[in-house]
């Protein structure tokens, strides 16, 4: 028998949820799609959830994570900003060295 510490993480600021791991799962949508809408598909979310959860990291956010263009002639988009991706490398690198930490204690676990 071999028991698995598992946990989850997430980032808040001013006790507001800023990063989880599905708003940075919809944030890598949106760089990979430059479209919100798109980004919400791919990821079986309604698109008014998508713009609820962005509007909410923009608003907990000292900096603007994620700017939308509003369609057009040559149609809307959605871009990730140069904050917004220095957050996703973050929060990657701290779940990254949280599952190491976890993995850790999996082995040391012995009740």
């Amino acid at each position: 028998m071999k028991y698995h510490v598992k946990s989850k993480i997430w980032i808040e600021l001013n006790d507001q949820i800023l990063l989880g791991e599905g708003r940075v799962k919809l944030l890598k949508e949106i760089e990979i799609n430059n479209s919100l809408s798109k980004a919400a598909k791919e990821m079986n979310m309604s698109y008014k959830k998508a713009w609820r959860l962005i509007d909410e990291i923009n608003t907990v956010a000292p900096e603007k994570v994620v700017e939308s263009n509003i369609g057009g002639k040559n149609g809307g988009g959605s871009q990730i900003t140069k904050y917004g991706k220095s957050l996703i490398k973050q929060y990657e690198q701290l779940k990254m060295e949280q599952i190491k930490f976890a993995d850790l204690k999996s082995e040391e676990f012995k009740p």
